[in-house]
């Protein structure tokens, strides 16, 4: 009796041993997974810009300094919202603040204070126009990007070029191991915007240029990104 126990006992066992060895023999092997990686890069030229004006002043009173900031930018504002056309060209305020003036002391001895107006869009020639037209502020600085509408577009584009890319090298390491084919694992999916996006620092003054002319431009390109990482699992 006792030994039929026994016997029984690791005949159990040796079915549970053989049910747990079949599962795990069911599970794809760890060496069969492999990681990869593969990203695409779409060049599109710049199609928005973004033109920053600004002025300066200095006194002894902070509301003097303040009021002689407000006055040379409501004069820009007015002016400049009558050419506002979205998405042609917006127009919205940037900083505007002051700051007080101390001798080596540390005395007060004034006040100073800068005012920003903001030109965004598409249309390069309307946006450098109305700021030639704008008597009361200087050109401060020039800034080249894309459009949420192109960024898009071109992320597609390249997030559709990094994905096939993907497919291809997976396919082509499943084959040159002996497989015939995979299985996606986890995968990750980047995009990003990179330069240049080249910066133009203008000091020469609004008064200085011709009625109606245009502010010299040129925009450059931008390289859109996408990156596909991840496992696959060969079969």
């Amino acid at each position: 009796m006792k030994n039929f126990m026994k016997l029984v006992a690791v005949s159990a066992f040796l079915v549970g041993a053989q049910a747990a060895f079949s599962q795990h023999m069911a599970q794809p092997l760890p060496s069969q997974r492999v990681s990869l990686s593969a990203s695409a890069t779409v060049q599109v030229p710049q199609d928005e810009l973004t033109l920053t004006l600004s002025t300066q002043r200095e006194g002894a009173n902070a509301q003097e300094v303040q009021s002689q900031l407000k006055t040379a930018l409501d004069s820009a504002l007015s002016e400049a919202k009558r050419q506002a056309q979205s998405p042609l060209m917006s127009v919205n305020t940037g900083r505007f603040g002051l700051t007080p003036r101390h001798d080596r002391n540390g005395k007060l001895v004034g006040w100073q204070g800068s005012a920003e107006l903001v030109l965004q869009g598409r249309d390069f020639v309307r946006i450098s126009q109305t700021a030639g037209q704008l008597q009361t502020l200087t050109v401060a600085s020039v800034n080249f990007g894309l459009s949420s509408q192109l960024r898009q577009e071109a992320q597609a584009q390249a997030q559709s070029q990094a994905i096939e890319q993907f497919q291809r090298s997976a396919n082509e390491i499943a084959k040159s191991f002996g497989f015939s084919g995979y299985t996606l694992g986890e995968i990750q999916v980047n995009a990003n915007q990179m330069g240049p996006v080249r910066p133009y620092m203008m000091a020469a003054s609004a008064k200085s240029m011709a009625e109606d002319a245009p502010v010299p431009l040129e925009a450059g390109l931008s390289n859109v990104s996408v990156s596909v990482s991840g496992s696959v699992q060969l079969k």
